[in-house]
């Protein structure tokens, strides 16, 4: 691998370590009804295929940033590879549902950490000025494995079985572990510090909280006792947890990174973003399958062209960024984003499926502007030492932004399904499922105001124009208090 650039080396074990990842995660959905059905279990109880991996990896998300500046990214990088193929294989192996939970749980120990080691990898093996070179490599797999997820999903469940959703992973995963155990390089960070073990309670024990509250809110109604006492917990953990972390020497979860003005503004419009994306990805093909009556694969090939755009774009987004800057290209993004999803609003049952094809691959262009810019800039002054705390952090929060905006659109379209009469009526579901992207679009725009917190010179260290100009002085700069 000498003649290989290391960059490019991390580079590629990123990409398909967290493509492996996502792709699980997005085809274990479409498995669900075939496993309640082979397990002879309730929906409920199925769930927990799913919710046994979200909790899991909302404990070890937070932590994994302290645990790769302490232990090495390498090292924990490989363990986090070994612990999600070596759990991939049990799972496929599985005989029980109770036996499938208990592995998938182990599978979100490696999941946790996969992507924000990753990303700490990435962004320290490429410098400021080549962050938007990273950026559209971090896109491929955040983007093609969740369209990819539903196609190959459906595929193996129809033709072979469920077992090799899992299966797929091992090949993958060992070829990935042999490339980064001889190629990748060790990092650990001196100021790493100890173990804050009340922190990774706080973190570990809200963020699971919150994610399974907001998992279980459209379906068992947001006044619940499982739904509401989960939440309430939460949200005091994480107010616990942000005093903890501003008092603490050294704390699992660096908050003083949010004082910086660029990560702080780049994690509120991802937020947004992300969660809208979510959102939308998760009630499209509900009403491509329930209410055009697709398949799982048919669905997947229609909002797959989204990808498709998305990466074939991402390539002009990034080189557009070193002369344009983050501020325009997302704003003009998410604007456009806005536009494109609009006509979705007005897709009935005797729409093409290419017109949804076009809608989506529009979409998925509009986003290429949104996201590259957004992840570039990111962390443009966030130094060496602190990315694995800053990755930890970001990866945090898109998880929640996530859930969110899944939660946020499932809970309306239940609610107006309950209004028009239910599956029962496909006119008033017609008008459920319209209404429900309507309140994503909603989101965007919301997204669309929060782009304009993004200042080109916060992140003058990424772009070419203004990182070459020797008298540059960033305006207002927000120094990161110290540890």
């Amino acid at each position: 691998m000498g003649r290989i650039p290391y960059k490019w080396i991390v580079a590629i074990v990123f990409v398909a370590g967290t493509f492996m990842d996502i792709l699980d995660t997005t085809s274990v959905n479409v498995a669900l009804p075939t496993l309640g059905r082979e397990f002879g279990v309730s929906v409920a109880d199925i769930e927990w295929v799913v919710l046994g991996y979200l909790l899991s990896l909302a404990v070890w998300i937070p932590a994994s940033g302290w645990i790769g500046d302490r232990f090495g990214t390498k090292r924990i990088y490989l363990f986090a590879l070994v612990m999600f193929t070596g759990s991939s294989m049990l799972c496929g192996v599985a005989t029980s549902l109770d036996q499938l939970i208990a592995f998938r749980i182990l599978q979100g120990v490696g999941g946790g950490m996969l992507v924000p080691v990753g990303t700490a990898m990435l962004f320290r093996a490429f410098p400021p000025i080549e962050r938007a070179k990273a950026s559209t490599v971090l896109i491929v797999p955040t983007v093609l494995a969740p369209a990819l997820g539903p196609v190959i999903g459906g595929w193996l469940v129809t033709e072979y079985s469920w077992r090799w959703i899992f299966y797929l992973n091992v090949p993958v995963g060992i070829a990935t572990f042999l490339v980064g155990l001889f190629g990748l390089k060790e990092h650990r960070e001196p100021t790493a510090g100890r173990f804050d073990l009340l922190g990774f309670l706080l973190s570990g024990g809200g963020l699971a909280a919150i994610l399974f509250a907001l998992s279980r809110g459209p379906s068992d109604g947001w006044g619940a006792p499982v739904v509401a006492i989960p939440l309430v917990a939460g949200v005091l953990a994480f107010a616990l947890l942000i005093y903890v972390e501003t008092h603490v020497p050294e704390p699992m979860l660096a908050m003083r990174l949010f004082a910086e003005r660029m990560f702080r503004n780049a994690n509120i419009v991802t937020a947004l973003a992300f969660g809208s994306f979510a959102g939308l990805l998760f009630i499209l093909p509900l009403f491509l399958q329930t209410l055009l009556g697709l398949s799982a694969l048919q669905s997947g090939l229609a909002t797959f062209p989204q990808a498709v755009g998305m990466i074939l774009a991402s390539q002009v987004a990034g080189r557009l960024y070193h002369r344009i800057g983050p501020r325009r290209l997302v704003i003009g993004g998410l604007v456009a984003l806005t536009i494109a999803t609009i006509p979705l609003t007005g897709v009935g049952f005797d729409t093409s499926l290419w017109t949804i094809r076009g809608i989506m691959f529009l979409r998925g262009i509009a986003m290429a502007f949104v996201f590259v810019p957004i992840q570039a800039c990111s962390y443009a002054n966030i130094a060496p030492q602190d990315t694995g705390r800053a990755s930890a952090i970001y990866s945090a929060q898109r998880q929640i932004a996530a859930s969110l905006g899944v939660a946020t659109l499932a809970t309306v379209l239940a609610e107006m399904l309950a209004r028009n009469g239910g599956l029962a009526d496909p006119a008033g579901a017609l008008d459920a499922f319209q209404t429900t992207i309507l309140v994503a679009t909603v989101l965007i725009v919301v997204a669309v105001a929060s782009a304009f917190l993004i200042r080109d010179r916060d992140a003058a260290s990424t772009i070419h124009r203004l990182a070459e100009r020797e008298d540059f002085v960033a305006e207002d700069p927000m120094p990161i208090p110290e540890r």
